[in-house]
């Protein structure tokens, strides 16, 4: 592993900056696709499937000695697919039913080389407190979390005073299971 080179296929700044910090070299390699997937698929396997399309289009720019890294995280509330929301009305609409209840967080994550792939999935388990209606409109208007599967960051000030309790990687919640990964780098 040593002797090689990830490529991250993603531009989201919280992937960048946590697959930097596992201390291999990093070159960021983006081709935008749409994260489409069959209406037939089971929730749980969204995020393998979408991270293994993202990776296709980055293939044939691989390097002997890379490896692409390319991920979707995805939140699931009561088995239904909860995405990024489209708006301030949506965000609110999504956080609002987030609160005071448990959501299932899973990222999926495909690594490629020239001569193989291999994909795995992460779970953790999120649980959040009893929000109120002016702490939501306070995070949605001050974070604008548009960008973020379930409308909220972890790591942003409704992770610190909504989340009450975590049952897996913190990291995965994030976007990138880390221990997973390293571990998987490692044997890959």
């Amino acid at each position: 592993m040593t002797h090689n080179t990830l490529v991250l296929g993603s531009k989201s700044p919280r992937r960048q900056a946590l697959i930097g910090e596992l201390g291999f070299p990093v070159e960021i390699r983006i081709d935008e696709i749409d994260e489409i997937y069959p209406s037939d698929l089971a929730p749980e396997k969204v995020p393998e499937y979408l991270a293994k399309l993202k990776a296709q289009p980055l293939l044939p720019t691989l390097k002997a000695n890379e490896i692409l890294v390319t991920s979707d995280t995805i939140v699931l509330l009561d088995g239904n697919v909860v995405g990024k929301p489209k708006d301030r009305n949506e965000s609110i609409g999504m956080l609002e039913s987030l609160s005071g209840r448990s959501h299932t967080v899973i990222t999926g994550v495909h690594l490629a080389s020239t001569d193989k792939q291999a994909h795995f999935s992460t779970v953790t388990e999120v649980f959040f407190s009893n929000l109120s209606k002016e702490d939501i409109l306070h995070y949605v208007d001050e974070h604008q979390p548009f960008d973020k599967a379930g409308s909220y960051g972890i790591q942003e000030w409704l992770g610190y005073i909504g989340v009450s309790k975590i049952e897996g990687c913190y990291y995965n919640v994030m976007g990138l299971p880390l221990h997973d990964l390293y571990r998987a780098l490692k044997s890959f």
